[in-house]
């Protein structure tokens, strides 16, 4: 039986040109039950969308990252809003603040809020992109109160439980499998799995032992090992879990 669910991957990204097609195919008849791949900006959006027309069991987000924010975002979001009414499109994402770049906060904070409201309009959970901006992120969560999932979460145990408790859930990928993951281990071992969900940021954070090499959705195996070992419950528990967390939170029956 498939049980991994990715939730959260770049398969638009230049690192799959070469094979692409051949690598989802492939995970798709292997252990991938589904895939949601996730808009960055309006073009990868649109590219996103007809990915998963390909594929029966991949879904995708649109959305405007905050990497990708231009002066024309703001008048990008009435297509964000038409591609949103797709069938393959479950999410908008991957959306937030990212803190860690010279990027300018304002116009960061305005994109996402914007992208908060159009969710909360349109009834759709989000995917939240949150670098190095924990407090103005849970600030804004916390005054929208969207459903949704904060992707690769890099918070305290305290914040994961706000963002519980606001009915949302915790992406988990390969980087809880590094040496230095002490809090992402604390914050498994803390929050029910019922509120977590896995995911890659595929091509990016290949869990060890493929540290530095390219991600892919069957790789999700190894993060779903050391969650079963923090957890104390057989790996298939694990998949099983959060695969049904993942369906629920994306409304795929």
């Amino acid at each position: 039986m498939k049980l991994i669910f990715d939730t959260h991957a770049h398969y638009d990204d230049k690192a799959f040109d070469e094979d692409r097609d051949e690598l989802l195919t492939k995970l798709f008849s292997e252990n991938v039950a589904y895939i949601v791949n996730q808009g960055t900006n309006l073009e990868l959006s649109k590219y996103s969308i007809s990915l998963s027309e390909k594929y029966e069991n991949m879904y995708c987000a649109v959305g405007i990252h905050p990497e990708c924010i231009t002066k024309n975002s703001l008048a990008e979001l009435d297509e964000i809003k038409k591609l949103s009414q797709h069938q393959k499109v479950v999410a908008i994402g991957e959306i937030g603040l990212d803190y860690y770049w010279d990027i300018p906060k304002e116009p960061q904070k305005l994109i996402f809020e914007k992208q908060l409201e159009l969710a909360n309009e349109l009834d759709m959970p989000v995917n939240i992109h949150d670098r190095e901006a924990h407090g103005d992120t849970l600030e804004l969560l916390k005054k929208y109160k969207p459903k949704g999932i904060l992707h690769c979460f890099s918070g305290s145990v305290e914040t994961a439980r706000e963002i519980i408790k606001l009915g949302m859930y915790i992406g988990m990928g390969g980087v809880i499998t590094f040496k230095n993951s002490r809090k992402a281990v604390e914050v498994i071992s803390d929050i029910p799995i019922e509120k977590l969900v896995l995911e890659t940021d595929c091509p990016y954070l290949s869990p060890i032992p493929f540290r530095g090499k390219r991600n892919h959705s069957g790789m999700i195996q190894y993060t779903a090992e050391k969650i079963a070992e923090i957890k104390n419950i057989p790996v298939e528990e694990v998949l099983k879990i959060t695969c049904g967390n993942a369906k629920k939170v994306y409304n795929i029956i």
